[in-house]
């Protein structure tokens, strides 16, 4: 029989909660819904009225992965979502996880959580902008720190502050909060300053996709701050070999950092951070904290 709970006095049908997600560590699909709950306040948080898109992996990273924007089937009424017209359908509409509810029916279906960089009353006004700090073999994180310590000061000289969190694959997210600007003016901004990171570092940088110029390099991807694009939401648990956090980060940890290994944070870490320093990631809900654009 399917467990039921309530939660927020909604009824929830949780599944499989002793199906082994992540044979790797052992880590079950029970031990998974506790864990967001346990990170819920800070998630929900960067989670707020943001449409969000759900990467399914049902049956643990080595299984089938599905990526959907659309709610998926089966979806309660009281699930809220919002408008977020595409070139192929302009009623499309997606969830919305605003209280531990929804989050909690959210992840019994074993998703990521991504989001745009624009909330879903502004659509296409950004009010953070992402840098994907993307290392190729056999560069690391290591030399993505040292990329996001380059970002950090440029982003400085221009008046911005810039946070940082691990994708929870193998590099590092740099995340800077907006007034509301247009997604294309940010994209041209972020673009402009990938570039100028290349130009200053060029053995250790490209701004360029292309497989070919990326080993050794750390590819600093701008093109998540365009209108359709989404990036991997602090917290989110990762459809990897173990179950990696997208994992907010202290500077002096960035600065730090020796060995892939010291940023890489599983389940288990994030109650004990979160117990020790609070959301590193708070300042970007933080409107005093907004930079504009020069």
């Amino acid at each position: 029989m399917t467990p039921i709970t309530w939660v927020e006095g909604r009824r929830i049908a949780l599944s499989r909660l002793e199906k082994v997600l992540y044979p790797a560590t052992g880590t079950t699909k029970g031990e998974v819904l506790h864990y967001y709950a346990s990170v819920a306040g800070a998630l929900l948080a960067h989670l707020h009225n943001r449409p969000v898109s759900f990467l399914r992996y049902p049956d643990g990273p080595e299984g089938q992965l599905f990526f959907t924007k659309n709610p998926p089937p089966g979806t309660p009424s009281w699930v809220t979502t919002a408008p977020v017209p595409r070139s192929e359908d302009s009623g499309a509409r997606q969830v919305t996880v605003p209280d531990l509810s929804t989050l909690m029916w959210a992840a019994n279906l074993v998703v990521e959580f991504h989001t745009p960089q624009w909330q879903a009353d502004a659509p296409a006004r950004a009010d953070r902008m992402v840098f994907d700090l993307d290392p190729g073999a056999p560069a690391t994180v290591v030399e993505c720190c040292l990329v996001a310590r380059w970002l950090r000061e440029r982003l400085t000289a221009d008046g911005l502050h810039a946070y940082a969190k691990t994708s929870g694959s193998k590099g590092l997210h740099l995340l800077v909060p907006l007034e509301p600007t247009p997604s294309e003016r940010v994209s041209q901004y972020a673009k402009g300053l990938a570039q100028e990171a290349e130009a200053a570092l060029p053995d250790l940088v490209t701004h360029r996709m292309a497989k070919t110029l990326r080993p050794g390099k750390v590819f600093v991807d701008h093109s998540q701050n365009a209108a359709a694009k989404t990036t991997a939401a602090p917290y989110t648990l990762r459809a990897r070999e173990r179950p990696t956090v997208s994992a907010p980060v202290s500077w002096e940890e960035v600065e730090s950092c020796g060995r892939a290994g010291d940023l890489v944070f599983l389940l288990g870490d994030m109650e004990p951070r979160l117990s020790r320093d609070g959301d590193l990631l708070g300042p970007l809900i933080n409107l005093n904290r907004a930079g504009r654009l020069p």
